[in-house]
């Protein structure tokens, strides 16, 4: 019989699966709506940690305050002014917005409901795939493309593994890439104490608005970089505050770069992987509940503003028909 299980649930009006490892003593709580990440749970010696800082009820599940576990799709974070030129052609994101109030973020997802195309349950894991294609031409402003996105989340002996599917389904090329926006909580005291771990020999520099600066200019080799900003090995967090991009990714030998988050306190930690592409680290500082009570680790397949970059064109591009694929995912750390 296997220790893997899917149960659907509810959270006020809104359908969730529940996935659980019962060898492992984990379960990971999952929404239709934005197919966010609402709850991961590890069980160590009776007691349920929540590692997940994730909406607590529907009405956050439906207002998403901080963007907690958004997939963020077709682009990731920040795009300058809410404006980009693709293939020669000038596209408005907020069009009859002008001056502070134009701002856009985090993709087009976060509110969608999505389909559940496939539940499975194997010796190997439970695997859930959730889809939408609501993006499509006149459904966003200043986005006229078509994309299929579909999300597999896999729990299996390792932890919790993410798969993201976009394909262009129209006529025309189409900018997209992936992110994801986990923020985790490893223990009940502030961030300044836990550790953190970055395997990146860059920093991405940004102006006040963080937009990272323009061509070169973005990438600071650590070397260089303030110290309290350098990561590559494990410190405590202390008082700095974090809202950067991290580049230039170290690889593990299994192909998986890991940033790693832990609490000497508890003894729990987490480590967030990535197969390639930036890394954003925030601590929090600037959310609307419990300030520098969880940190935010953001893999995403390329940088914020990466459809203003030269740098980032190839790397966003999607062809007519064409897919491409982005994995990451968390390891939970006990001892």
């Amino acid at each position: 019989m296997t220790a893997f299980s899917i149960e659907p649930s509810r959270l006020g009006s809104h359908d969730i699966f529940i996935l659980a490892d019962a060898d492992h003593g984990r379960t990971v709580r999952l929404a239709c709506r934005g197919a966010a990440l609402i709850g991961l749970e590890q069980q160590v010696d009776g007691v349920v940690h929540q590692l997940a800082d994730g909406y607590r009820d529907s009405q956050e599940l439906e207002s998403r305050p901080s963007s907690r576990f958004a997939i963020m799709v077709p682009f990731a974070n920040r795009i300058a002014d809410a404006r980009y030129t693709f293939d020669g052609q000038s596209h408005d994101l907020q069009p009859g917005v002008e001056g502070a109030q134009r701002a856009s973020r985090h993709g087009f997802v976060r509110g969608v409901d999505f389909d559940v195309a496939i539940q499975h349950v194997d010796g190997d894991g439970a695997h859930i795939t959730f889809v939408t294609s609501a993006i499509r031409p006149g459904a966003f402003a200043g986005y006229p493309f078509a994309i299929d996105l579909a999300v597999t989340y896999t729990l299996d002996a390792r932890g919790l593994s993410v798969l993201a599917s976009m394909r262009n389904v129209g006529d025309t090329a189409a900018p997209c890439f992936f992110g994801w926006h986990p923020y985790f909580r490893i223990g009940d005291s502030a961030v300044d104490t836990w550790e953190l771990q970055i395997p990146a020999t860059m920093l991405v520099r940004t102006d006040a608005d963080f937009i990272p600066l323009p061509g070169a200019a973005a990438y600071q080799p650590l070397d260089e970089a303030p110290s309290a900003l350098d990561f590559r090995r494990a410190k405590a967090i202390g008082s700095v505050e974090i809202n950067h991009g991290y580049a230039h990714l170290q690889l593990d030998a299994d192909g998986r770069a890991r940033t790693r988050l832990r609490d000497p306190a508890s003894g729990l930690g987490v480590a967030l992987w990535q197969e390639h592409g930036v890394l954003l680290a925030f601590t929090a500082d600037t959310v609307t509940r419990d300030v520098r009570r969880s940190v935010a680790l953001e893999p995403m397949e390329s940088m914020s503003d990466a459809f203003n970059r030269a740098d980032c064109a190839e790397a966003i591009r999607l062809e007519p028909g064409a897919e491409r694929l982005f994995r990451c995912g968390v390891e939970i750390d006990t001892v």
